[in-house]
């Protein structure tokens, strides 16, 4: 058993894009690294690698556009995240043929965004809550991702991927 998502990483230039935004440190916000930058379909929690890809091997994946924005705002957690619009008919493909797989329950609504920095309670807002985005991609792939805690941060490894056809 893994600790699993499923995600899109989006390309360099929306990276790019994200980096421009302000993102220093303070007591109480700890920040994503860019190369962890994602935004999540789906998360699975404890799962069987194999049995998570043999069951998007059956799913299918349509061509979309994701964009970001309008603003950098914050979630429950608190989260600071940026929200991303046009992967939710990717979600529910991923929900669909991963619905019996992982400990973790589908969410009843998916939000899609990309998370830029999580708070502990009472931290100051970072300043790039509020800042403007907009950025937007045609993914190409869905990814199968390991989460291995540490105490310096997660770390990401892609398992396995799946053409999103192109439009």
């Amino acid at each position: 058993m893994s600790r699993l998502f499923v995600c899109l990483w989006p390309p360099e230039e929306v990276v790019s894009v994200l980096e421009e935004l302000h993102r220093k440190d303070q007591v109480g916000a700890r920040f994503v690294r860019p190369e962890n930058w994602h935004l999540t379909l789906r998360f699975l929690g404890n799962a069987d690698p194999n049995d998570v890809a043999a069951a998007l091997n059956r799913a299918s994946f349509d061509a979309t556009t994701v964009g970001l924005g309008p603003a950098v705002d914050v979630g429950n957690g608190p989260v600071l995240f940026v929200p991303a619009t046009g992967a939710e008919a990717l979600a529910s493909s991923v929900e669909v043929a991963t619905r019996r797989l992982g400990d973790e329950p589908i969410r009843p609504r998916f939000l899609g965004h990309i998370t830029l920095a999580r708070m502990k309670k009472r931290a100051n807002m970072p300043r790039v809550l509020g800042e403007l985005v907009n950025a937007s991609w045609a993914p190409t792939e869905v990814s199968l991702v390991e989460s291995n805690l540490r105490p310096d941060g997660p770390r990401y490894d892609t398992l396995a991927t799946w053409r999103i056809p192109t439009s």
